[in-house]
């Protein structure tokens, strides 16, 4: 890999400087100098709160693509992705593991494997992503029927409170009773306690005498063994089957794995045929993955520590902080007297940016640290606030003129 000082007057000002001014967490740099000739690409990046799905490849994926064998991944000739998958199985001790596309994918082909004929349902938390973004797929490529479950608690579905009054194991002709039980961890960039995961995939496994499985949506699970310091196989060991994204935070190209079962996969793979979604020559994108694993799983605790930097500061600032965990933060500005869509606004604005940065993009109530962000944007972001607070003319002036704020759309 290209030395450090490699290209650097293409890229921003380093953060070391900037991390002891406004003493923020130590960390891995944001960036990697290798990248300089897609600087302009890195510095929007750096800058952009919308979700970790914005990271982009580093160089060192590209080389290590370069490397990746070239079999034929529908007959499971591809060395690449077949030791690929036997590591991420071994990781997270499971017997077997597929490379997909997409956590959609990964998601749906689990729910349809797990489940036999209609009539069935299956439970799930109602802000999931199953639930919520993936296009009703459950129902219309599984035919299931979903219970969705709103916590008690605001934060995580329990089994006294949540699950166990909605399991239906019953055999009564008109129901459709549970056969599969999806949980998400995180949620919301919030932490399932594993202690209160381990009580409901117990429960369920009792009240339905072992007939109900269990998946786990664990798109964002690396962030969660990074916090805790669990083992990812720690994290999986109570579910029948487990989905882990690469895409996000650990910033690879695309890609997702889905771990369960030798049966289980094989079932997986023949469905992943019929659904369209077979691979040829994937071997150079599970390369990519591979290196996003080893080069970017490391850096996750930095970006939750940075995350919680300015979760501090904007509390400090008067932001009430509705959630913040492992590398999101929900917020809701009103106290200070602005919505989160003049926020938004003012991210993109000279008269409340500090003197010659760039814009910041930030979208409804959520900001998502990756580890490609910028400490200095996240200073940014909090002096923005700052301005807001002290100063909303210009917005006024925005607004009154009828001009409408384009603000980027939500993304998962």
């Amino acid at each position: 890999m290209p030395s450090a000082t490699a290209n650097a007057t293409a890229l921003p000002p380093a953060p070391s400087s900037i991390s002891e001014r406004f003493q923020l967490p130590k960390g891995p740099k944001w960036y990697d100098a290798a990248d300089a000739k897609n600087a302009d690409k890195l510095v929007a990046v750096s800058r952009d709160f919308l979700s970790d799905t914005l990271t982009i490849p580093t160089d060192a994926m590209f080389d290590a693509m370069k490397q990746a064998s070239r079999g034929d991944d529908v007959f499971v000739e591809d060395e690449t992705t077949n030791a690929f998958e036997e590591s991420i199985a071994l990781l997270v001790q499971k017997e077997a593991a597929i490379f997909l596309s997409s956590g959609t994918l990964s998601n749906q082909l689990a729910i349809r494997a797990h489940l036999g004929g209609p009539p069935h349902s299956i439970l799930i938390d109602a802000r999931s992503h199953i639930n919520r973004y993936e296009a009703g797929a459950a129902a219309t490529l599984s035919g299931v029927s979903a219970t969705t479950l709103h916590p008690t608690n605001g934060r995580h579905l329990t089994w006294k409170d949540d699950v166990e009054p909605n399991l239906l194991v019953s055999d009564d002709v008109h129901l459709a009773p549970t056969k599969l039980v999806c949980l998400e961890n995180t949620t919301g960039g919030v932490i399932f306690p594993q202690e209160e995961v381990i009580r409901i995939t117990e429960g369920v496994r009792e009240a339905g005498s072992g007939e109900v499985k269990l998946h786990l949506d664990g798109a964002r699970l690396w962030n969660v063994s990074a916090e805790t310091g669990l083992s990812m196989a720690e994290l999986a060991a109570p579910f029948d089957s487990v989905s882990l994204c690469l895409s996000k935070g650990l910033g690879a190209p695309m890609g997702t794995v889905l771990v369960g079962p030798k049966a289980f996969i094989k079932k997986v793979r023949h469905l992943r045929k019929m659904y369209g979604g077979g691979l040829r020559q994937i071997g150079p994108m599970v390369a990519a993955a591979r290196t996003a694993i080893e080069h970017n799983f490391p850096k996750l605790k930095a970006t939750h520590a940075l995350r919680h930097w300015l979760s501090d500061r904007l509390a400090e600032e008067g932001i009430r902080i509705i959630s913040s965990d492992t590398n999101m933060i929900f917020f809701d500005p009103t106290p200070i007297g602005v919505s989160p869509k003049e926020v938004a606004l003012a991210c993109t604005m000279a008269e409340y940016l500090p003197e010659g940065a760039k814009p910041l993009r930030v979208a409804g109530d959520r900001l998502v640290i990756h580890h490609q962000t910028d400490p200095q944007a996240v200073c940014d972001l909090v002096e923005v606030v700052r301005r807001v607070k002290k100063d909303r003319a210009p917005l006024e002036k925005h607004f009154s003129a009828a001009q409408p704020g384009v603000v980027a759309p939500y993304s998962k």
